[in-house]
């Protein structure tokens, strides 16, 4: 039996610590709880859960966390454990399904993992609970796959996690709390503020770890992590406002191939100030190459300079040929190359990104290499292959020259940098 809650008949009581506690009030549609280690996240969501059923009534509900091994390990017995031991409720082990029968109606629990997007865009639901969705395994992709399997409903989610990056976590849900947006709600907690967890383990962490390490795992706070590639990237000075672009600014794109994923970056460049603002991103699989090719034109804008594709991939390039989009092979074709020209792009202020590019920003806030067993980045980089956007980042990268026009300072023009 769980410290957090004791049931008799139908009658369920709460010990809630303080974290848990302003967590319940939360009216807000989106609320999600950022907090340290062992907080009393995960067992904490069937309570929420659970009164958001009975609130809304019989139909299907959603519980995701971000990977399958979790969602063994952690999370399923924590649904197991409230909804069948304590409830009484069934489960369809085939279909990784909890249920119960409400008179003629039956009430289902979805159980997925974020791994498996499809899984996601299966039903209906009216509410939605998010477990350690702050992880990198938990993508922008699925976030918004949740989204509309509640539209229908105007569903309410909860969110639990420790904040491990600067992915969409914090762009669309933190910064939008922090902005002053009534849909969202962020409560953040200690791990210290369960009463369960050990002062002297606190305390020892707080010595020994890193501070944005500490400050992450413990306190529940976003720090810049180690490893973090594109950390220069900044709100401030990378980021700006859709704005309407001139239609004689030159436009490039960067493409990278892929039968499920193609993805593709565009930019455009504003002659005076050489300022490269990028305004669209494409992420999609399952198309013929003349498909992809049909799309692209028919937007109707002066291309002067596509690129991307490694340099095996010419008969890639040879078929978008033939559907009038002449993809050049990139001058910089190695990774670490490409990911140098980047930062340079960035620290430089001549790559402003348009702030609703959800993906793409997920992406740079997620991208970081591989930690050692003493905290320190290596060269390798954690899931390389899972960063189509960026690959065709880096290919748009290397058709911009490090030696271009000196962009000097910048100029704040209404919500946007020229």
């Amino acid at each position: 039996m769980s410290e957090l809650y004791t049931v008799k008949g139908n009658t369920a009581r709460f010990t809630l610590h303080k974290g848990q506690a302003q967590t319940w009030r939360s009216t807000a549609r989106f609320t999600f709880a950022i907090a340290g280690t062992q907080g009393g996240k995960t067992s904490f969501v069937p309570l929420w859960l659970d009164r958001e059923i009975g609130a809304c009534g019989p139909g299907d509900y959603l519980a995701v966390t971000s990977s399958y091994d979790l969602f063994k390990l952690k999370f399923l017995p924590e649904m197991r454990r409230y909804f069948i031991s304590i409830k009484g409720w069934s489960e369809d082990k085939s279909d990784r399904v909890l249920w119960r029968k409400y008179g003629a109606q039956t009430t289902r629990i979805i159980l997925r993992s974020a791994q498996s997007e499809g899984g996601l865009e299966s039903s209906t639901v009216k509410a939605a609970v998010l477990d350690e969705c702050g992880q990198s395994d938990f993508r922008v992709e699925s976030w918004e796959a949740v989204l509309r399997r509640l539209s229908l409903s105007q569903g309410r989610v909860l969110g639990t996690t420790t904040p491990y990056n600067f992915g969409w976590l914090k762009t669309e849900i933190y910064d939008r709390w922090r902005a002053g947006d009534q849909d969202y709600a962020v409560v953040q907690f200690r791990s210290l503020d369960n009463p369960a967890f050990p002062r002297e383990e606190y305390d020892r962490a707080k010595r020994t770890l890193p501070s944005w390490k500490f400050e992450m795992f413990y306190n529940g706070n976003f720090t810049r992590p180690a490893g973090m590639i594109y950390g220069d990237f900044s709100d401030d000075e990378n980021l700006c406002k859709r704005f309407d672009i001139p239609s004689d600014w030159p436009r490039r794109v960067g493409v990278d191939f892929g039968g499920v994923h193609t993805a593709t970056v565009w930019s455009a460049e504003n002659p005076q100030t050489h300022i490269h603002y990028l305004y669209r991103e494409i992420l999609e699989g399952n198309k013929t190459t003349k498909e992809h090719a049909k799309e692209w034109l028919s937007f109707g804008e002066h291309v002067v300079n596509w690129s991307g594709g490694a340099p095996s991939e010419d008969q890639n390039r040879r078929d978008f040929s033939v559907e009038g989009v002449r993809i050049n092979r990139p001058p910089i074709s190695d990774v670490e190359p490409g990911i140098d020209r980047v930062i340079d792009l960035i620290k430089t202020r001549r790559f402003v990104v348009f702030d609703d590019l959800k993906g793409l920003r997920d992406e740079i806030g997620t991208y970081a290499r591989v930690l050692d067993a003493t905290g320190q980045p290596t060269d390798k980089i954690k899931d390389k292959e899972t960063f189509h956007r960026l690959d065709a980042l880096r290919y748009l990268a290397s058709v911009i020259t490090s030696s271009g026009v000196s962009i000097g300072g910048k100029a704040k023009v209404g919500n946007y940098i020229q």
